[in-house]
This record gives structure tokens, C-alpha cells and sequence, in this order.
């Protein structure tokens, strides 16, 4: 049988610093990506994306409180679907087209995912997840002082705004998620999926945060029962003193000692912290099965155990 794979494709496999921040930039760098996926098909991987919407989420919401006397503001909740809906409309042209390349007619299909989080949860008051462009440590004060933005600096790149970023708890659209399964590529969760509570009688609302597409991708990875989840990146392999002198990269990681690494703060929260946690999520519920941390070019490779951060159970 043909092994499930779920991907988590990270911020440069959507946009890159070489394109333009426009709809048309974005299509450009996915045209590419899309030729990597295509290829993982092609080896007769079955597999469901999950991608990532910081900078557009930020854009979108930033575009639509500048327009707010123009037409009303729309909430962080409608702003994260209609990111997920014009990257997965994005996905779905550049996969089609690489597939068709290939003479594969494979269908590709979006699924608008909701996701429920708990609203008690403490990311609520520790927000953490970037959005939106970058700014200078000048810009990043102007923008607290004005609109009440909390602002971080993110892994030496200058400062962005960072949201709420709760647990994702239950994939709502999951049971459409495992019929289209066999049938057609799946992109679900998109941005970590649109964050919504359920009150004692079972109706959702909206709530403003933004879900961390790795712990979305996990979650999805254990409920479609996927024997990898691979989660793509800017690096090929996971380091730590990252940035040092003595940068060590890691071909291999343990739940032990990914734990240790995590303990001494190795990875930068936001950035790389969140993929070794969902990577250690997974194996820990699945200890048959392995997680990968790698870069979009080296996605072939790592399957094949040539490259990339392995996790796994054990040693």
C-alpha cells in the first residue's frame, strides 16, 4: 500500500524575499513548490497539505483596517478564511499544472477547515504566532503605541506582530478530509485551519488567533492515520546553536533527546520550536512511525533517508 504522508509547507514555499508581495509573487513561488509535491506524487505518495498564512493573514487584516472607513473592518476569524481560501485557490493551479506536466490527472481539492480550540487556553494570553510583514525595532514601538499591537522580534529578521496561537483540539471538516482521501490531494488546515470555540450546544464561533500549521498538520497526521508527517522548511536539517559558530546540525533526533534540545531553549519559539514540538507530538502517538523536518528541495531525498532530521521514538 502506497505510504500517507501529510506536508506542512512552510512560509518560502508560498512566498519568497525575490517576489513581490502580490497575489501574482505568491502564484510564482508556488508554481515551484508545486513542481516538489508533483514529484512526490509521482512516487505514489498519498498525501493531504497543510500550509501556513502568517504573511497574508497580516496583510489581509492590515488591508482591511486601513479600508475601515471605506468599508467595514473584517474580523481576524473571516480574515484567516480568506487567506486559507486564495492559497489553497493558488495551490490548487500551480498543483494541476505540474500534475498535468506529468500526464497525471490527479483531482486537487480545498477544504475551508475549521478547527476548535479551547478558550481557555493560555496561548490566549501569551501570543506568540507571527503575521504580517517585517518591520524595523522603530516601526515595531510605533505600531504598539498606536494600535496596541504586540510586537517580537523573530529569529534576527526584524520585528513582526505576533496573535494568539491556542492548541488546535478537533478538525471539524476531518471526516471530508478521510473520504476525499483516496481520491484526490487534499489541501485542509490551511493557516493551522480558522480557529473557532464550541459553546455546551455544539455551534462554532470564530475566535481571533491564528493555529500553528505544524500542531494542525500533526493532528490531521494522526487522524488520517498517515505514517509520516513531513513538515518543509528554509533549512534541511534542524541545528542546534543555530546561527553559532559551533552550529551542529541534526540528522536524527529521539524523543529524549529532542526533549533536552527543547529544554535548553535550542529553537526559537515561532519558528522552529513548534515544528520539533509537532514532530515530537506525533512520533510520541505513533512510535512505528517517523516525523521529518526539511527543506521544499530536499523533500525526495529525506524520504528516501538521505537528508533531513528524522524523529522517531527511540535511537
Amino acid at each position: 500500500m502506497a505510504e500517507k504522508i501529510v506536508l506542512a509547507l512552510g512560509g518560502n514555499a508560498l512566498q519568497s524575499g525575490g517576489e513581490a508581495a502580490t497575489a501574482e509573487g505568491q502564484l510564482t513561488v508556488i508554481h515551484k513548490t508545486c513542481e516538489y509535491i508533483a514529484q512526490l506524487n509521482q512516487q505514489g505518495y498519498e498525501m493531504a497539505i497543510v500550509h501556513g498564512n502568517g504573511p497574508q493573514v497580516g496583510r489581509i487584516v492590515l488591508a482591511s483596517e486601513t479600508a475601515k472607513d471605506v468599508t467595514p473592518a473584517m474580523p481576524f476569524d473571516v480574515c484567516g478564511a480568506m487567506s486559507q481560501g486564495y492559497i489553497g485557490y493558488h495551490l490548487q493551479q500551480g498543483l494541476k499544472y505540474a500534475l498535468n506536466k506529468r500526464n497525471e490527472s490527479f483531482p486537487v481539492v480545498t477544504i475551508l477547515t475549521q478547527v476548535v480550540v479551547d478558550k481557555k487556553d493560555p496561548g490566549f494570553k501569551n501570543p506568540t504566532k507571527p503575521i504580517g510583514p517585517f518591520y524595523s525595532k522603530e516601526e515595531a514601538m510605533e505600531l504598539e503605541r498606536e494600535k496596541g499591537y504586540v510586537m517580537k522580534e523573530d529569529s534576527g529578521r526584524g520585528y513582526r506582530r505576533v496573535v494568539a496561537s491556542p492548541l488546535p483540539q478537533r478538525i471539524v471538516e476531518i471526516e471530508a478530509v478521510k473520504e476525499l482521501w483516496p481520491k484526490a490531494i487534499v489541501i485542509t488546515c490551511g493557516g493551522g485551519g480558522i480557529p473557532v470555540t464550541e459553546n455546551p450546544t455544539g455551534c462554532l464561533n470564530g475566535t481571533a488567533a491564528v493555529i500553528d500549521k505544524d500542531f494542525a498538520a500533526e493532528l490531521l497526521a494522526e487522524q488520517v492515520g498517515a505514517d509520516i508527517l513531513m513538515i518543509l522548511t528554509e533549512v534541511e536539517k534542524v541545528a542546534i546553536n543555530y546561527n553559532k559558530p559551533d552550529q551542529k546540525n541534526l540528522d536524527h533526533l529521539s524523543l529524549k533527546e529532542a526533549h533536552e534540545y527543547c529544554e535548553q531553549g535550542q529553537f526559537a519559539p515561532g519558528s522552529m520550536l513548534p515544528k520539533v514540538q509537532a514532530a515530537m507530538k506525533f512520533v510520541r502517538a505513533n512510535p512505528s512511525k517517523r516525523a521529518i523536518i526539511t527543506s521544499l528541495d530536499k523533500a525526495l531525498e529525506a524520504l528516501d533517508g538521505k537528508t533531513g532530521t528524522v524523529f522517531t521514538f527511540n535511537n
